[in-house]
C-alpha cells in the first residue's frame, strides 16, 4: 500500500501554502501527492423536513423552492470544490510535480482523514479553514481535531511558502521525542537542512545526555544537529529560540510528560498554534 502526501485544500488563504508546502514535502519524500476537498455539513445542502419551520406545511411552493435552492447551493459548493483542486493540481504541476491526483469527498473532514490515514505519509493543512477572516484569525476549529484524531505526521502551514532552510526540533527526552528523532533520523525530509535541537529546562546531566543521544543517532544518519538548552517554560523558551534564530519550521511531538505535553494539548496548543510565525510539523 502506497503511503501519501495528503494536502486539504479549501477556500481559505492558506491553500497557495498548503499546496506549495506539500509540493515540497512530496518531492523530498518521493511519494505520491493527493489533494482532497471535503464538502462538510457547512457546505452541503441542508436535509430534512422543513414543513415544521413553515408553520403548517402547507406552502408548498416554498418549500419546493427552499429544497431547490438548498440543491443548487451544493451544486455550486461541489463545482467550486473541483475547481480549487484543479487550480492546486495546475500549481504542483508548475512547481515540478510530474502528478498530483485529486479527491473530493462529502463528509466531516476529520472522518475524511481518519478514512484516509493508512495510506497518509504526511498530512498537510492550513492553520485556518476558509471561515476564517484573515491570516491572524483564531485557529481552524478542525485543526486541532485532526491533531487528536490521526497517528501520522501533521504539518500545519501559515503564511507564504518559503523553502525551508533552518528547522527545528523541540525535544524533551520523552518516548514520543526520542522516537521523532528516529522518524526524521530515518526520513529524507529534512536531511542537508540546518537542524537544531531544542530542550526547554535546566542545564542538568540528564538533559545533555538526552541530547547527546539524539545528536548521535542522526549523525549516524548523516543528519548534522546544533543541540541547545535553553532555560524558561517550554511555551516561552521554545518560541523566543526559534525567533531568535530564524528558524523555517518547528517539529513538535504531539503527546510527551514533560511540560511540552501541557504546551501541547487542550487551549495551549491552539495559543501556541494561533502566535506562532512559521509552519509546524506535529510527530504522533
Amino acid at each position: 500500500m502506497t503511503e501519501q502526501v495528503l494536502a486539504c485544500i479549501d477556500g481559505s488563504g492558506h491553500a497557495a501554502s498548503v499546496c506549495d508546502w506539500a509540493g515540497w514535502a512530496s518531492q523530498r519524500l518521493e511519494a505520491p501527492l493527493t489533494f482532497v476537498h471535503v464538502l462538510d455539513k457547512e457546505s452541503a445542502p441542508v436535509q430534512g423536513n422543513l414543513s415544521g419551520s413553515i408553520g403548517l406545511g402547507s406552502q408548498e411552493q416554498l418549500l419546493a423552492e427552499l429544497a431547490e435552492l438548498d440543491e443548487k447551493r451544493g451544486r455550486l459548493a461541489k463545482e467550486q470544490g473541483r475547481l480549487m483542486l484543479a487550480a492546486a493540481q495546475e500549481r504542483a504541476q508548475a512547481n515540478g510535480i510530474e502528478q498530483a491526483e485529486t479527491l473530493q469527498r462529502h463528509g466531516a473532514l476529520v472522518d475524511t482523514l481518519v478514512e484516509l490515514e493508512p495510506t497518509t505519509r504526511l498530512l498537510v493543512l492550513g492553520r485556518h479553514g476558509e471561515a476564517s477572516a484573515s491570516a491572524h484569525a483564531h485557529l481552524g476549529s478542525h485543526v486541532e481535531q485532526v491533531i487528536r484524531a490521526l497517528h501520522r505526521p501533521i504539518l500545519v502551514t501559515l503564511g507564504e511558502f518559503r523553502a525551508p532552510q533552518k528547522v527545528m526540533l523541540a525535544f524533551d527526552g520523552s518516548a514520543t521525542t526520542r522516537k521523532g528523532v528516529e522518524m526524521l533520523a530515518a526520513s529524507p525530509l529534512f536531511k542537508e537542512l540546518e537542524l537544531h535541537l531544542v530542550l526547554a529546562g535546566a542545564d542538568t546531566d540528564d538533559n545533555r545526555a538526552q541530547l547527546q543521544w539524539a545528536q548521535q543517532l542522526l549523525e549516524q544518519a548523516d543528519i548534522a544537529a546544533v543541540t541547545t538548552i535553553v532555560p524558561g517554560e517550554a511555551d516561552k523558551a521554545l518560541t523566543g529560540y526559534q525567533q531568535r534564530h530564524a528558524m523555517d519550521l518547528m517539529i513538535m511531538g504531539a503527546y510527551g510528560h514533560s511540560r511540552i505535553r501541557q504546551w501541547l494539548v487542550g487551549s495551549t496548543t491552539t495559543a501556541m498554534m494561533r502566535d506562532s510565525q512559521v509552519p509546524l510539523l506535529v510527530l504522533r
